[in-house]
């Protein structure tokens, strides 16, 4: 028997060893389902301190209580910085980041770390699973040249897959379980493997014929996001213009029982997916002589609503013959999506930015972020959250809501704000002291 044959028979007999590299909010949430499947999953992390926490029982991230960190650990999870451990477990899955640079091109960097990482532990009847969102050809291109490098045989010591995640962080209705896994293999036996151990802790495995496919997959689920955004911000522009209420054609729309699906426009796009991977594809366009009119013309749409907020901040203070510089300004909400602690590519930071700029004293307000942590574009905007007390908030020349958090007491804030520029709809229906402007 075959090293590759003798790891799908392991995996179907449930005697298995899991490792994840990268455990954030991607990585944890899947330790965890197979955790709760009875699979021992030992986490891999280049930081010390979430190994250290998570060693603890604790957690860092929001939606994830330290209660469920500690059943993990009573039932067979484990966590560790050190990457010589890596040929412990039989299936490794990398759950990394694939950030862009400065010029919008793929970061492969933690993704080739892995790998070399892996590569320097290998053992045969080792199964490698890349879940990290990328362009068609990188398990094939980067992570495969980097595994075989050592002498070990693609398909018959050791298989190799690509499975994209689709976490959706925050949401109760869906969570690693409940959604279908699209697997692609480097070969059949790797396909056969890759499936049977999904199959354990998801509702359906959806196999495909090739790992380009998988990863061409994943591309299009966030492009199509970022694409219909794109539509609804740029409508949101001529529609205000136009003396038209842009939330309440989209909920007229939505009455269509075909043929629509509803999307909403922003202050900006946020997250660890849809702001970053459509460029991802415009990359590879470029490198085949192509070039990706429809999504570069979403990005430039995307990227564009911060600084139409800020244009509409402009107006609104302006109208009360008070200029942006000097004026006292507070963002609700600095994480990317309502209710959760996750910052990743907020539009907060880039609205922030822009109103210093413009000489604004900038505060801000997040339920679940209480400090700012430097980020990878803006490593200099730290302060904390202040405290949303009647007085402070009287005290404020604007108030702009970025994110609306369900534990925002919006009622509260409409009695007692003066000026309040609402990018969420999130003051629908409500009226008191406050001028509100939607943007």
């Amino acid at each position: 028997m075959s090293a590759a044959a003798a790891l799908a028979a392991k995996i179907r007999s449930g005697d298995v060893t899991v490792g994840v590299i990268g455990l954030g909010y991607v990585g944890l949430p899947l330790a965890r389902a197979f955790i709760e499947k009875g699979v021992d999953v030992l986490g891999f992390d280049v930081d010390p301190a979430k190994v250290a926490k998570l060693r603890e029982g604790r957690s860092y991230i929001g939606h994830i209580d330290s209660d469920v960190v500690r059943s993990m650990r009573a039932n067979g999870f484990d966590a560790t910085a050190d990457f010589g451990r890596l040929d412990e477990p039989d299936a490794i899955l990398i759950c990394v980041p694939t950030p862009l640079t400065e010029t919008r091109d793929p970061d492969l960097a933690y993704v080739v770390e892995s790998a070399r990482a892996i590569a320097a532990r290998l053992r045969p009847g080792q199964l490698v699973v890349l879940e990290s969102t990328t362009y068609p050809g990188t398990t094939r291109d980067v992570v495969l040249p980097i595994l075989a490098a050592g002498g070990l045989r693609p398909g018959v010591d050791f298989l190799l897959a690509y499975s994209p995640e689709r976490e959706d962080p925050g949401n109760p209705d869906f969570s690693a379980p409940t959604i279908p896994k699209v697997v692609g293999g480097l070969d059949a036996e790797s396909l056969a493997a890759a499936t049977a151990l999904y199959a354990r802790i998801v509702v359906r495995v959806v196999p495909v014929s090739t790992v380009e496919v998988a990863e061409g997959c994943k591309i299009l689920e966030n492009t199509y996001r970022a694409v219909n955004i794109a539509l609804v911000n740029e409508l949101k522009v001529l529609y205000d213009r136009m003396g038209v209420d842009v939330w309440e054609v989209i909920e007229a729309a939505k009455t269509k029982p075909f043929g629509f699906q509803a999307f909403y426009p922003g202050p900006g796009l946020g997250g660890h997916c849809i702001p970053i991977d459509p460029f991802y594809l415009t990359w590879v366009a470029r490198k085949h002589g192509l070039a990706t009119r429809f999504i570069e013309l979403a990005g430039e749409i995307n990227t564009s609503m911060p600084a139409y907020v800020v244009g509409r901040i402009a107006d609104a203070l302006n109208d009360r013959e008070k200029p942006v510089k000097g004026s006292r300004i507070t963002i609700l909400g600095m994480a990317y999506k309502r209710d959760v602690d996750d910052p990743r590519e907020s539009p907060g930071f880039e609205l922030m930015d822009l109103l210093l700029q413009k000489g604004a004293d900038v505060e801000y307000n997040d339920p679940h972020i209480p400090t700012l942590k430097p980020m990878r574009r803006y490593p200099n905007l730290k302060m904390s959250s202040r405290e949303l007390t009647p007085e402070y908030l009287r005290s404020r020349d604007c108030l702009l809501i970025a994110t609306d958090h369900s534990a925002y007491d919006w009622p509260s804030i409409v009695a007692h704000a003066s000026l309040i520029v609402d990018t969420r709809n999130a003051l629908r229906g409500l009226s008191g002291r406050a001028t509100i402007i939607r943007a």
